[in-house]
């Protein structure tokens, strides 16, 4: 049979002498091979992150899906729960307290006005008790009051407790509507030399918990920027740090701001403890 007759009765046979250029196709996603899914299983474990997914079709399979919108709620909740300064006294076992707010009237405010979550409310400046005070801690809001809940107190007597004896600490101030730098106008307004706020941090896909902790020595409110505050992160155990952690390095940050008479840049963590393993 001529070589015309094989390619018309079979028109995709190979001429002799060429190879096929066309790959053979793969029967499964890469993320839902068997190997590849104990990979990922295993390195799932190690964080909250989300990795090797997989895909059913061109999205997210259903399961993955339903889990990240699950997230985006417990986020919203997070940032539109209103905050109880009552579940923070309670925990704080009988410190002393004062209550104040900043100038948004309202979260939608707060929200829409980051600048009047800066400021302190006249009414309230003028009851905060002047005097001099070595630092003051603030109980912030921010945006996850289920992080202050959750955390604070915690973090609060624990820091307190490895202060030196000396240092006069103001009652607990427990702030609503509040962004960091509304403890400058509170510091000020008490004649503190050391603010400490402790807010709740913007809630992500995988945590809406979480809590930060903000330095800053001789607060100004209008003068002093973030490059002057020190600030410890994610504090929301068990997945991020524990409150001992927490207070342990914050009191030691405390202890060397004052003796530098500075923070931010100027002050550097210089411990050594290394990482927990996963």
């Amino acid at each position: 049979m001529s070589l015309t007759g094989d390619l018309e009765s079979n028109p995709t046979a190979p001429t002799a002498g060429a190879t096929s250029a066309v790959p053979a196709a793969s029967t499964a996603p890469f993320a839902d091979r068997e190997s590849d899914t104990a990979l990922w299983t295993s390195l799932r474990r190690h964080t909250q992150a989300r990795i090797g997914l997989g895909r059913a079709g061109s999205a997210l399979p259903t399961r993955h899906r339903l889990e990240l919108q699950a997230a985006h709620a417990a986020a919203r909740d997070a940032v539109h729960s209103p905050f109880d300064p009552d579940v923070v006294a309670s925990a704080l076992t009988g410190a002393a307290t004062i209550r104040v707010r900043s100038a948004a009237p309202d979260r939608l405010t707060y929200l829409q006005r980051p600048d009047l979550g800066r400021r302190l409310h006249d009414v309230d400046r003028a009851h905060l008790p002047r005097d001099g005070w070595d630092v003051v801690f603030v109980v912030a809001d921010g945006l996850s009051s289920r992080a202050v809940h959750e955390h604070a107190a915690a973090v609060v007597r624990a820091t307190a407790q490895r202060l030196p004896s000396d240092w006069r600490v103001a009652p607990v101030v427990l702030a609503e509507q509040a962004r960091v730098a509304l403890g400058d106008d509170i510091a000020h307004a008490l004649g503190a030399g050391m603010a400490v706020v402790l807010i709740g941090e913007r809630p992500g896909m995988s945590a809406a918990d979480s809590l930060g902790a903000y330095l800053t020595y001789d607060p100004r409110p209008g003068h002093t920027t973030d490059a002057d505050r020190n600030c410890l992160s994610n504090i929301r155990p068990p997945l991020g740090l524990s409150h001992t952690a927490a207070a342990t390095k914050l009191a030691t940050l405390m202890r060397r701001a004052r003796d530098l008479g500075r923070t931010g840049v100027s002050l550097k963590d210089e411990s050594t403890s290394a990482l927990p393993r996963p």
